[in-house]
């Protein structure tokens, strides 16, 4: 990919990640050839987007592409969750990295780091696979009065095992089990009490759980992040993954884990994360629309 100007035309569009159908999972907006944008105006051109995050493609002399993100509000994020799957998806099924046939290993520049990703073709469709960071845990929280008040649950519906605490694979998200798949839909957070709890713990969002009794592999989410206005989202690979680790330190699960995502908010996201010495996230995604961005 070559630079362009910022006046020139750039290729953009929309992509459904984590998502079997079109209009489900997380919608995600990928801008190509981004090099010669300034931050101001990938700022501008994601507050037009307004999804959860608009993702800028980049030439990179680290890794095979450089990867940068922006939420509605303005706000850069990194981490490899759904920001960087999508965009890999978006150039793969657009054609734009060549066949994948066998599966194929990329470098990505995000957030400071190169992280690779692997692209196969599972059943027709392309399916990306992205490792994380090596997982770090925050302190346990030991008073859960102000949590609690914040998500607007009962102290009954926040359980101590394992501890709601601060889990980091590229992004520190602050992780709460729930007692059951009701409590997480029935969590109404308070924006100002939530950022407070957020601001003390040193965390970006909050990840509400409850996992299932009958099938310990699986869990039910939802995410809130008033911290880059981002109030709540469909599908959170940067929370997924922390989540994994964290259940595995824990002897909790082991192997894998999938976390259902987005229900509450009509975009049920489906996402998969395997342990290996580090998270590995994968999904596929759905283009639901390509165009050209003037500015």
């Amino acid at each position: 990919m070559s630079p362009q100007s910022s006046s020139a035309a750039l290729v953009a569009g929309l992509i459904d990640v984590f998502a079997d159908t079109a209009l489900s999972g997380n919608p995600l907006a990928v801008v190509e050839g981004a090099d010669n944008l300034s931050d101001a105006q990938m700022r501008r051109i994601a507050g037009e987007f307004n999804q959860a995050e608009t993702t800028f493609v980049m030439q990179s002399d680290r890794g095979d592409l450089k990867l940068r993100s922006f939420t509605a509000a303005g706000v850069e994020v990194g981490g490899a969750g759904h920001n960087a799957l999508g965009a890999w998806l978006w150039l793969a099924e657009d054609g734009k990295l060549g066949p994948i046939e066998a599966p194929r290993t990329f470098q990505q520049e995000i957030g400071g780091e190169v992280l690779p990703i692997e692209l196969r073709r599972v059943d027709g469709r392309i399916v990306g696979r992205m490792k994380q960071s090596t997982l770090k845990l925050g302190p346990a929280l030991t008073d859960l009065a102000p949590l609690t008040a914040a998500l607007g649950l009962s102290c009954e519906d926040v359980l101590s095992e394992p501890a709601a605490r601060v889990a980091d694979t590229g992004v520190a998200h602050l992780l709460v089990r729930l007692a059951d798949i009701s409590a997480v839909d029935r969590a109404e957070p308070s924006a100002r009490g939530l950022l407070k709890v957020l601001a003390a713990a040193s965390a970006e969002g909050c990840y509400v759980y409850a996992l299932d009794g009958a099938a310990p592999s699986r869990a039910y989410a939802r995410f809130f992040n008033p911290s880059v206005g981002l109030w709540e989202d469909a599908a959170t690979g940067t929370a997924a993954g922390p989540l994994a680790a964290y259940l595995a330190s824990e002897s909790m699960i082991s192997g894998a884990i999938e976390i259902e995502q987005g229900t509450k908010m009509g975009r049920r996201s489906i996402l998969r994360v395997s342990l290996a010495s580090e998270p590995e996230v994968s999904g596929a995604g759905i283009i639901v629309m390509r165009g050209r961005l003037s500015i």
